[in-house]
């Protein structure tokens, strides 16, 4: 094995190259200071190489094959043939790639950052500088040390001990959305946003899809009614849902899988060509030798990270999915930036996560800020609930496309806004508004009385508002 015996110094070392990191490494950059990037596999992290940016590229390209085949405007005949899918998943890669190495290569040259391609684990060094040995494809080691250390690992997906799950050619998003062909049939395991958007994406596409669910219901963290909302539209279009239900065993069977399911004391076998495991992710800390370091980690195996990102150890911190909080590309952003305003800063800050908003980008596509009325509920706050169908809503009904509703919480007294849950078409731009509105502290009478375009989906908002509670809780 290779190694060199010069020590490199830097203000900051950051371990991976994704979100949180490049928002790190670039913060710091912007306040003078020496960086290092470290990165063991693709710069970019999960969004740009297999999550957010390759995810929606094929459902942009699932809509509009599914669009083709359905027209539903008289006077508008459309057909859609068979996918071909190795020429949609080169050009998916091919974009991915253009931004990789524009993004994330040379905009991480041009910004003065040092981008080191290796796995970086910790060593000994006390509470001063923390040091990093970066161990290339190659064998070499590069040893540095920083005054600070930010690990920005990510998350990775979470495989369940399943008897003989290890013994089938199993899928994991990402390298579903590397196939060469759209199978038959598949069989995914868990309907929460990942599992959601790949199982629609695939029917879409032409593939008869299964969704195993352990919780009650899909989207289990939405609202009931929401959940039952999108349920209800992607059963129209075909897609198979099995909730309330375990995955206990997996076999090969033919050219496909048998898997074994169990729902209360009943027992099934369901056969698909494709099985796709979606049961959630795990933060990505394996290799970096935290223990060298006293970094501690989580139940879950997440790092450990007090209000202002700091870890255990008083000059490392962590951002991002490595952390187990909340896992949105927007979130490990802020997360890094703010990691690196606390190192070098002279006002500790702590993020406020009180209107941070999510997506599931199915179609329709679930959106959702701020408290649900089962949240306010738990957290002893009486709320008034507001539901608008989307059948209501100008916009949805000239594009004939009104599944779906809109839900508005808020205060009973004063009115002010706690939250706000959409199912519906451009429930995503609908939910960004409805951010402005909690950050700003609105309440639903100001919402009413808010100019609002005529023929947008946003004025759903105005709509709801201005209609008299359902329900006082």
């Amino acid at each position: 094995m290779h190694s060199t015996s010069h020590l490199q110094n830097y203000d900051l070392a950051v371990i991976g190259a994704g979100s949180a990191a490049k928002a790190a490494a670039t913060e710091a950059r912007r306040r003078g200071k020496s960086v290092a990037m470290v990165e063991r596999a693709d710069p970019g992290g999960t969004c740009l190489n297999v999550g957010c940016i390759p995810s929606k590229s094929l459902l942009a390209a699932a809509e509009a094959r599914k669009s083709a085949q359905n027209s539903s405007f008289p006077g508008i005949p459309t057909s859609a043939g068979p996918a071909d899918l190795p020429p949609l998943v080169a050009a998916k890669d091919a974009f991915i790639r253009e931004r990789r190495e524009e993004d994330h290569v040379k905009g991480t040259e041009q910004a003065g950052i040092d981008l080191l391609r290796g796995t970086a684990s910790f060593s000994p060094s006390g509470q001063e500088r923390p040091a990093l040995v970066v161990t290339g494809q190659d064998g070499a080691q590069t040893r540095i040390s920083a005054e600070h250390v930010l690990i920005g690992t990510g998350a990775e997906p979470l495989i369940p001990d399943i008897p003989g799950l290890g013994d089938v050619d199993h899928l994991t998003s990402a390298s579903a959305m590397s196939l060469d062909r759209v199978p038959e049939s598949l069989l995914v395991i868990g309907g929460n946003a990942i599992g959601l958007e790949q199982a629609q994406l695939f029917a879409r596409l032409g593939a008869r899809t299964t969704v195993v669910e352990l919780a009650p219901r899909i989207a289990p963290f939405e609202d009931p009614s929401l959940s039952a909302a999108l349920q209800r539209a992607l059963a129209e279009e075909g897609v198979e849902f099995l909730t309330g239900t375990t995955l206990t065993g997996v076999q090969s069977a033919g050219r496909g899988v048998l898997a074994e399911l169990t729902a209360d004391s009943d027992q099934r076998e369901v056969s698909a060509e494709k099985i796709l495991i979606a049961t959630g992710r795990r933060p990505a800390t394996d290799g970096l030798n935290l223990a060298a370091v006293d970094v501690e980690l989580g139940s879950r195996g997440e790092v450990l990270v007090d209000e202002h990102l700091r870890t255990t150890h008083p000059r490392i911190w962590a951002a991002g999915d490595v952390t187990g909080q909340r896992q949105f590309v927007y979130v490990a952003g802020a997360q890094g930036v703010a990691a690196v305003s606390n190192m070098f800063g002279d006002s500790p800050r702590a993020l406020d996560y009180t209107a941070v908003p999510r997506v599931t980008f199915t179609s329709p596509a679930i959106a959702s800020v701020g408290l649900t009325p089962r949240e306010a509920e738990a957290a002893g706050r009486p709320c008034e609930i507001r539901e608008l169908p989307l059948a209501f809503v100008p916009r949805a009904m000239v594009n004939q496309r009104t599944s779906g509703l809109l839900k508005l919480v808020s205060e009973p007294e004063g009115g002010r806004i706690l939250g706000v849950h959409m199912v519906g078409e451009e429930a995503g731009e609908v939910i960004t508004a409805a951010t402005y509105l909690l950050s700003a502290g609105f309440t639903v009478e100001q919402l009413a009385g808010t100019w609002a375009p005529f023929l947008t989906m946003a004025e759903s908002l105005r709509i709801t508002a201005q209609a008299p509670p359902v329900v006082r809780e």
